[in-house]
This record gives C-alpha cells, structure tokens and sequence, in this order.
C-alpha cells in the first residue's frame, strides 16, 4: 500500500519535469514561437536560409539588448542551437533582419516551428557569422556596414563600384549603373563538368528591355536578354521567364548533371541541357546592368526547385513562410500564438503626435458625454414638468388662469417660468379696486415680456450645445491630422532605416489611421447625441410658443377692453 502511495505521489513529479525543462535557458526571459508553413513545397527540402524580420509590430525592441546580442534561434526541440547571422538590428528605428540556417523543412510537418530567444542583457554576442550550409560559396547581402563584404562561410573579396539604396527589399541593397562588381578567383567559386552551381539574387531592373549580365565566370554567363533570363556556356544556352522593370523579383539559377533550370520568382522559367566549365576564375556581377540588386547567393551544388520556392516564401516582402507568434515569458504561461492582440500592436506603435492627438480627443470625448448626458437630463425634467404644468393650464377656466401658481411649484417646466412672467406683468396692471381691465398696448408689452423670457429659456435648454458641434466638426479633422503626421514619420523612419517590406510599414500606418478612428469615436456619438437633443428642445420650443400665443389670447379674452 505504501508503495503504491508512494507512486501515486512521484508520477506527477514524473509528468511535470518534462515541461519544467521546456525552456531551452531560464537565463532568457523572452521568447517567440516561429512556425513554418511551407506551402506549396512538394518534399522536404535539407538546409534552408530564411530571414528573420523584426519591426515594432511582431517583436519589442526594449526587452532585448540594444545590439540584439541576446537573440537566440532554438530548434523546435528546445534543446539545439541554431546558426544564425545577424544582417541588420535597428534597435532605435525598430528593424532586424536575421538569417537563421534550418537544417530541414519538412511540408509534411505540419507543427514545424523554431524559437526565438532574447531578454539576456548579460549575453555576450553569438552570431555564428553564417545562416548557411558548406555547399554556400558567397552571400551579399550590400549592407551599409559592409557595403562588398561577403557574409558566406569564405569571407571572399570583391571589388567594384556600388551605390547604396537604404530602402531595399532586405534592409540595404546595391545600385548598379552598368559597371561590374567583380569576386577574387576562390576554390569555393570554381566550377567544373561535374559539379554544380546554384545563383539566387533579388532585382530591380530600372528599366527594360536592357542587355545585362547578372553572373559571369569564363564562359559560363547568366544574363537579362531584354526582357528575358538566359544561361549560356560553350555554345548551349537555356532562356525563359519574363523580367518586370522597377519591381522586385527573384531570379535563379540550377545547375547540375547536365542540366540548368532558370527560375523567376519560385517558379520554373525555363530548363534544357548545359554543362558547367572547368573553370576557376574571377566572378563578374551586373555587367551592364542598371538597377538595384539584392541577397546574391552563391552555392557549389545544385538546389531543388523546392528549395527556390522557399527561397522566395522565406526572404519576399510578401512571403508566409514564417509566422512570428505572440511574445511570452518565463515567469508566465505560453499564450496562444492566434490570440493576437491587435490593438496592443496599434497602442505599442504610437508615436508620440499621435498620441497628443488622442488625448485631446479623450478630452473632447469626455466633455461631449458630459455635455449630453447633463443636457439629456435637463431636457427629460423640463419635458415632464411643462406635461405636468399644461394638463393644469388647460383645465384652468375663468378666475383660475390667474392663480395657477397657487398650489402648484414646477421648477422644471419652461413653460411655467414663461407662465409665471406673464403673471408678473399682468398683477402690475391691476386697479385701486383689484379688477384688471388691459389695454391693447398692455396685452402686447404682456406678451413681450413672456417672449423674452421665452427666448432666455430658449438659450438656457441651447447652452453647451456648441461643445457638441466642435466634437463633430473637430474631431475627424484633429484625427486626420495626426494621422497624415503619422504617416509621415513612418515613411520618414522608414526610409532612414533602409528597410521597405509591409510588415515594418504596417503596425506605423495602422497606428496612425488610429488617430482618425479616435476622431471618428468623437464625433459621431456626439452626432447622435446632438441631433437627439436638437429635437427634443425644438419640441420644447414649439410648445413654449404656442403656450405664449394661447396665454396671451386667453387673457385677452377674459380681461382686455
């Protein structure tokens, strides 16, 4: 029996200590689940680079160190380091790209996911310096750091004539106007009948048709022929696809047994017989070609077209290769990576106009509510009041219109306060012998001072109606302006950041269109409001006007001459 006690006791120890061993290091505070959907792949393709990007919408930049030297990349076991290097981490303008080298992604797995770990201030910097595999011979990436410096595992020269374009499709990108960039002669680059050669680059032609040379080792040259891609060495060439001016697309090239396969954005081009030279020369980059350039990669083996497809999903502006889930901590538990709170993602991107914009229209909103719900109050007694008052005044006969302010108060009704000016008047034109006999000139100084008093409770029922007015007139026009200043200093930051993809413009312009919606919140409730109590103190209006006219005529009748 004691043993069975016993067992009872340690088999939730046993259950829990897996998940106590769940995070990779309790030492990091942070992190995100990054999961993979690789559709549109046929099979699983073996070492992947993809390019993590980090911008205020999906990553907060104050729980990291400022040099981004506390990210980690931890495969979905929790347990194995991944290589990973570093592009660009902006932590002022709030963009990173990082390349992370995935050993395998497997279409077939449909819970593929890695980690992302950071919130380590006492972590020194473990950028492996290579998000990619042996087989990759250069990579360049054309930072602003290092404008020529190949990030592969070779770490080879180049030399050339490069311009700069900070707002490039991964962070900085290269601007060729016809002269090459040329790569030393390496063992890595050499190529040979049977080994293979695989070329990925990002371009944006400024304008086309052109004739331009993307790649070039000996004889051996892949090109822009107008509008098209073309591979050509020792006499056999393949050709295909159709190149777009002044857009990014992504161009590729396979070779291998024999044969080459050119594919345009993920896609095959075109493909057809052609052998590699024995060659081990200089590399020549975007001879005669005039446009930007991006992300070359350069490998000794020939990839699969599965392998382009992720290239493209994994490193595009648009691609959904990756999927950042939400933040969670070591001190709480894992949320739900769908339970995404938008709105969180709004408020974190607010820049500070924004937000000036927004608290003045908090403090519109608040004197608007104020405004109607005091006046709806004073329109709702005033209402019942002259209901009260009227049923009285009109069941009132002969000697008795003249004493209804005798066993009655209605402190409320506008219509008793006109009534109570009108007795007023009158009591004042009574004789030494207490009978009241009115002149026409009486009856009418009568009646103009039950008018004016008619139009004092008219303002009094209109007062702070004003407040309502500006709310709908300057709500939406405050919103828009700190909309269009938003906007602004998104596309401003942007651009001094070098980095264009939509999921870095995204969370600033949707946070600056959160001003107008503010503005909007404003104004059309005050709008609702206005026009409401607009009718009711018309009613109240007409009624007081026609208790003025019919006062009057009722007097007249019993006590003029």
């Amino acid at each position: 029996m004691n043993k069975v006690f016993a067992l009872l006791l340690t088999l939730p120890c046993l259950l829990l200590s897996p998940l106590a061993a769940a995070y990779w290091d309790e030492a990091w505070t942070s992190r995100i689940k990054i999961t993979l959907d690789p559709r549109g792949v046929a099979s699983a393709v073996e070492q992947v680079p993809v390019a993590v990007r980090l911008h205020s919408g999906n990553f907060n930049f104050l729980d990291a160190s400022p040099d981004g030297s506390d990210l980690r990349f931890v495969a979905a076991d929790d347990k194995t380091e991944l290589r990973f290097h570093v592009e660009k981490f902006d932590a002022l303008n709030e963009l990173a790209v990082i390349w992370v080298h995935l050993p395998k992604v497997d279409p077939a797995d449909k819970s593929a996911h890695f980690w992302l770990y950071y919130g380590n201030e006492s972590a020194p910097a473990a950028d492996s310096g290579s998000g990619w595999d042996a087989a990759t011979a250069a990579v360049f990436h054309f930072g602003a750091a290092a404008l020529l410096q190949d990030a592969g595992p070779g770490r080879l020269a180049a030399t050339g004539e490069v311009g700069l374009q900070k707002a490039a499709l991964l962070g900085e990108a290269a601007i060729f106007q016809g002269r090459p960039l040329s790569i030393a002669a390496a063992p890595a680059l050499a190529l040979s009948a049977g080994g293979g050669l695989t070329y990925s680059a990002w371009i944006k032609p400024d304008a086309l048709p052109q004739q331009a040379t993307l790649y070039r080792q000996g004889t051996l040259t892949l090109g822009i022929d107008g509008t098209r891609l073309v591979l050509a060495a020792g006499g056999a060439s393949v050709a295909g696809g159709e190149i777009k001016a002044g857009a990014w697309q992504h161009v590729g090239v396979s070779v291998g047994d024999g044969r080459a396969v050119l594919y345009v954005n993920g896609l095959t081009a075109g493909d057809g017989g052609l052998t590699l030279p024995d060659v081990q020369e200089a590399v020549e980059i975007g001879a005669g070609y005039s446009g930007e350039l991006d992300e070359i990669q350069i490998a000794s083996t020939a990839r699969g077209a599965d392998w382009f497809k992720l290239a493209v999903a994994g490193q595009g502006m648009d691609g959904q290769l990756l999927k950042l889930g939400k933040p969670s901590s070591i001190d709480g538990d894992e949320e739900d990576d769908g339970d995404v709170s938008y709105i969180g993602i709004l408020v974190q991107s607010l820049t500070v106009d924004a937000w000036v914009v927004i608290v003045i229209l908090a403090f519109m909103f608040a004197i608007s509510l104020v405004v109607m719900v005091a006046k709806n109050k004073l329109i709702t007694r005033t209402d019942r009041g002259n209901r009260l008052f009227l049923d009285r005044f009109v069941n009132a006969g002969g000697e008795e219109l003249l004493v209804l302010d005798q066993g009655g108060d209605y402190p409320d009704s506008s219509l008793f306060h006109l009534y109570g000016a009108g007795l007023r008047e009158i009591r004042k034109r009574y004789g030494s012998d207490h009978e009241l006999a009115l002149s026409g000139a009486s009856i009418d100084a009568i009646k103009a001072s039950i008018d004016a008093n008619l139009i004092r409770e008219t303002k009094k029922l209109n007062a702070n109606m004003v407040l309502l007015t500006i709310a709908i007139s300057g709500g939406p026009f405050l919103g828009l302006l700190g909309t269009v200043v938003g906007v602004m200093i998104t596309f401003a930051a942007i651009a001094a950041a070098g980095d264009v993809n939509v999921n870095a413009i995204a969370p600033g312009i949707a946070a600056a269109l959160l001003a107008t919606v503010a503005g909007l919140g404003v104004a059309i409730p005050a709008l609702f409001g206005y026009n409401y109590l607009a009718s009711r103190i018309k009613n109240i209006t007409i009624d007081m006007q026609i208790f003025v006219d019919e006062f009057v005529t009722r007097v007249a009748e019993l006590y003029g001459r």
